[in-house]
């Protein structure tokens, strides 16, 4: 927690002595929808500034940015923080933190849940446990990337093939949460526990200087990494395969229609973890909860469709 301190106030000691230097700042308006029964709407204030620029090529456009966001769902609300250094041309340090609320809502039939407790019935099931804005969650995070573009090396509209890749070590949590708890956030699965996590993502595009400006593809991975943290079941977690590494992978065209406003269509696939007395295919998740269910280890894993999102940017 102090370094992710530090490293946000490093910057703000410093501006001082770039105050004759350029300032800009911009702002962004973000909606997301998808097949799924969700939505968001985000909106973000960035500022920009030179830090620490030399004469050379890797150096001579280093800055940092602080961005502050507001985000709305139908069933949350969220603000967030953050800071991204670029000390060299293909290389950028971040931290960030978010805090925010949530409620549950029953959509035609449905129950989705911003936040609650995935608890342990005496039936081993799952029970819902919450109410509107019981508790703040929240979390940190720190993170760097490594960026290059083909274009940067060999000049040309046409030679933008560039390859991204980003990791982070963050650390989330419930407030009301004790002992290991199960949580919800934005109606995923309610697996989540205080603790720590990675999350990372490879991606490798093509950016053309026409309407349809990017044609990408993208591997995402999230590992819990809190071991040895007792869960709600009391039972080791390596039992229903907490352990293992879950993987997203998208396919992302992006419409430039205008240099202010963008549209990116991605179309989704992930892992999922099979079970030798739970048939996820069902979607029933009030039946075994996911504590009490155990992993089919000669077939951990498949590999299945997750959903088809849009994203509308506009700039400004």
């Amino acid at each position: 927690m102090k370094k992710i301190a530090v490293f946000f106030l490093l910057p703000l000691l410093a501006m001082p002595m770039l105050a004759a230097q350029e300032i800009t700042s911009s702002r962004e308006l973000v909606l997301q929808l998808s097949t799924l029964p969700e939505a968001k709407l985000a909106f973000t204030q960035t500022f920009k500034f030179p830090f620490l620029q030399g004469d050379d090529p890797l150096t001579a456009n280093n800055n940092v940015a602080f961005a502050l966001s507001a985000e709305a769902t139908p069933i949350s609300l969220n603000g967030l923080v953050k800071a991204v250094l670029t000390p060299v041309a293909f290389i950028e340090l971040s931290a960030g933190a978010r805090i925010g609320a949530g409620w549950p809502l029953n959509l035609f039939g449905s129950d989705i849940y911003g936040t609650g407790f995935n608890s342990i019935d005496n039936n081993d099931e799952a029970k819902y446990d919450g109410s509107p804005f019981d508790a703040l969650l929240w979390k940190v995070n720190i993170g760097g990337t490594f960026q290059f573009d083909l274009g940067a090396v060999i000049p040309g509209d046409w030679n933008h093939v560039v390859f991204l890749s980003y990791h982070e070590i963050n650390y989330h949590g419930n407030t009301r949460a004790v002992n290991g708890e199960a949580w919800y956030y934005e109606s995923d699965d309610g697996e989540n526990r205080n603790g720590f996590n990675y999350f990372g993502n490879i991606v490798l595009g093509y950016q053309m200087p026409i309407f349809i400006s990017m044609v990408a593809f993208m591997a995402e991975m999230d590992l819990y990494l809190y071991d040895g943290v007792p869960s709600e079941s009391g039972i080791n977690r390596n039992l229903w395969g907490d352990d293992l590494l879950r993987w997203k992978f998208s396919n992302i065209l992006n419409f430039s229609i205008t240099d202010q406003f963008s549209i990116a269509l991605i179309t989704q696939f992930r892992t999922r973890r099979n079970f030798t007395n739970f048939d996820e295919n069902k979607n029933d998740y009030n039946a075994v909860h996911y504590q009490k269910r155990i992993l089919d280890t000669s077939n951990p894993v498949r590999f299945e469709f997750y959903r088809v999102a849009a994203i509308v940017s506009y700039k400004f």
